[in-house]
């Protein structure tokens, strides 16, 4: 038992660099951000208390609701939709190219899909800004050229598509990330189970939804939660696209925290804005992982 205890403390000792960087990167920048967000201050000199004051205007601010009603959206296009697609996608990649085609041939498409999520943001951002540009882009180009010209929209200039345009390089960007890790847990399943469902007779969908999506539940979980908050905390694309225009209709609360710090120096108002949004994301996080554990309690 002492030597047990005696190597534990040593061990401990590796632990000591990541708690003081979680302590210096997350937990104090963390802790001020609270405690600004109870102050008036403009970033120079010294912060004066004023209580509730910064909340009681945000929750009465139409562009604060405005915000949270973007990200709705938003957590749609980047968490629900990636979701069930990446789960379509990576059962026909593992059952279907993996098994007629290869591995390789599986691979080469799980890579392609991925490739978005290595690419830096502001390289995509800028990329589809070239694309759905209302002059020289090409989707418009596209259009005009297989006689749809009629189609052509200012799409990220126009506030009744903004929003739509950036969900929909949201989806590209995000669908990726959940194909690799669904293909991951379908590696781990017993092919003894799809042998029995073939002999008794099951059809594709049947095995998939049987089968498929109910021994990958934690994977599902950990992809559903992690999209999420992803969506919740979107910044750079929508930084890069549309800088929360036009007319503040692609504005979700990181942007809006953004602006308030460094555009208006209203530094109180803005650590408001983040701190609504980091409760709001430990909520559904502790939410995600207590469903998650009352699903595996029931299996």
């Amino acid at each position: 038992m002492a030597g047990r205890s005696s190597r534990e403390r040593g061990y401990a000792l590796y632990l000591i660099p990541g708690v003081l960087a979680s302590l210096a990167v997350i937990v104090v920048p963390l802790v001020m951000t609270v405690y600004v967000s109870f102050t008036k201050w403009t970033g120079v000199g010294d912060p004066r208390w004023v209580g509730f004051d910064n909340y009681t205007r945000l929750f009465g601010d139409t562009l604060f609701w405005q915000s949270f009603g973007n990200i709705g959206l938003l957590v749609f296009a980047m968490a629900v939709i990636p979701t069930l697609l990446g789960l379509v996608l990576a059962a026909v990649l593992f059952d279907y190219v993996g098994k007629r085609f290869g591995d390789r041939w599986a691979g080469l498409f799980r890579s392609g899909y991925y490739l978005p999520q290595v690419i830096p943001v502001a390289v995509t951002g800028i990329i589809w800004s070239w694309i759905l540009h209302p002059g020289y882009g090409a989707l418009n180009r596209i259009l005009e050229a297989v006689g749809l010209g009629g189609l052509a929209r200012n799409w990220l200039g126009d506030p009744d598509y903004a929003l739509y345009s950036v969900m929909l390089v949201m989806i590209w960007f995000q669908i990726g990330y959940p194909v690799v890790m669904f293909m991951s847990g379908l590696s781990r399943i017993d092919p003894s189970l799809y042998e029995a469902a073939d002999l008794d007779g099951a059809t594709w969908w049947q095995r998939f939804r049987k089968i498929t999506v109910y021994m990958i539940r934690p994977e599902f979980y950990v992809v559903l939660i992690t999209t999420t908050i992803a969506a919740l905390k979107i910044f750079g694309q929508v930084f890069v696209l549309t800088k929360g225009g036009p007319s503040n209709a692609t504005l979700v609360p990181s942007y809006f925290a953004y602006k308030n710090f460094f555009e208006k120096a209203q530094v109180g108002y803005g650590s408001a804005i983040s701190t609504v949004l980091t409760v709001l994301i430990v909520v559904l996080a502790f939410l995600f992982l207590r469903l998650q554990h009352r699903s595996e309690e029931l299996r």
